[in-house]
């Protein structure tokens, strides 16, 4: 048996044009099949429970406490500012923004940048009235002026707790 007897290395050449074709195709068939799903608004949230705080900062006698509690479906039974009862209805968030304008006073005057709301929300409260109370509590627009009045600047959130009944 005679072998070839080769003294020059053979080179291999690599077409590299049909590999970036081949590449290109398969990036535009997978930016073409891809699914583009836009966010959804469900802001149905339970926030998760921590443990109670042992160092908890004295409170200002600036501060305002906003309470919501609510059943096991979410749904608000008892609005509250400090100790006071304001009801469940819809007019209970307008019972609220007349009781806070009452505590503030000017709305905007400088000494109100101290005042901080404390939103004490039950853990399965529905997110709209957290936020209803938040919008309330930070402020009113005036529908005949059309102007805001700015209530208070600092709204903190009290950790959230399972509803009582």
């Amino acid at each position: 048996m005679k072998f070839a007897n080769s003294t020059e290395p053979t080179k291999i050449v690599i077409p590299m044009a049909p590999m970036i074709n081949v590449i290109f195709l398969l990036l535009i068939f997978s930016m073409l099949s891809m699914k583009i799903v836009s966010p959804e608004a469900n802001f149905n949230i339970n926030l998760p429970v921590s443990a109670p705080s042992h160092a908890r900062p004295h409170a200002s006698p600036h501060d305002i406490k906003v309470g919501l509690e609510s059943d096991r479906d979410g749904n608000l039974t008892q609005l509250t500012l400090g100790g006071t009862n304001l009801g469940n209805d819809e007019a209970a968030f307008d019972r609220l923004n007349k009781e806070l304008l009452l505590l503030i006073g000017r709305p905007g005057h400088p000494q109100t940048k101290d005042i901080e709301v404390e939103i004490d929300a039950d853990y399965e409260c529905q997110y709209q009235y957290v936020a209803k109370a938040v919008s309330l509590c930070t402020g009113k627009l005036d529908p005949q002026t059309q102007q805001g009045a700015r209530y208070v600047e600092k709204i903190k959130f009290a950790p959230p707790h399972r509803p009582k009944s």
